[in-house]
C-alpha cells in the first residue's frame, strides 16, 4: 500500500496528465464540424468540472491529517476513477 505522499504524488501526476488530455480532446473539438464541435463541447465542460472536482477533493486530501487520511481517501477513490472513465470515454469519441 502507497504511504499518504506517495498517493497524493501519483494523483497529482495523473492530474496533470488528464488535464493535457482535455486540452488535447478540445484543441480537435475545435477543428470539428459545427454539429459535433456543440457535443464536444459540453463533454469537455463535464470533464473540466469533474476535474475540478476531483482537484478539489485532492486538495483537501492533502491538507488534512494522517487521521482523517483513511476517511477520505475512498471519496478520492471515486472521483478518480468517474474522471478517468469519463476522460476514456472522451478519447475514444475522438478516435
Amino acid at each position: 500500500m502507497a504511504t499518504r505522499d506517495e498517493y497524493i504524488e501519483k494523483l497529482e501526476f495523473q492530474f496533470k496528465s488528464w488535464a493535457k488530455s482535455i486540452e488535447e480532446l478540445k484543441n480537435k473539438a475545435d477543428k470539428a464540424t459545427a454539429e459535433t464541435k456543440s457535443e464536444c463541447s459540453e463533454l469537455i465542460e463535464t470533464l473540466r468540472s469533474q476535474h475540478a472536482a476531483a482537484q478539489t477533493k485532492l486538495q483537501v486530501l492533502k491538507q488534512s491529517g494522517e487521521e482523517a487520511w483513511d476517511e477520505l481517501k475512498p471519496g478520492m477513490e471515486n472521483a478518480w476513477n468517474e474522471l478517468r472513465s469519463s476522460v476514456e470515454k472522451a478519447q475514444s469519441k475522438f478516435n
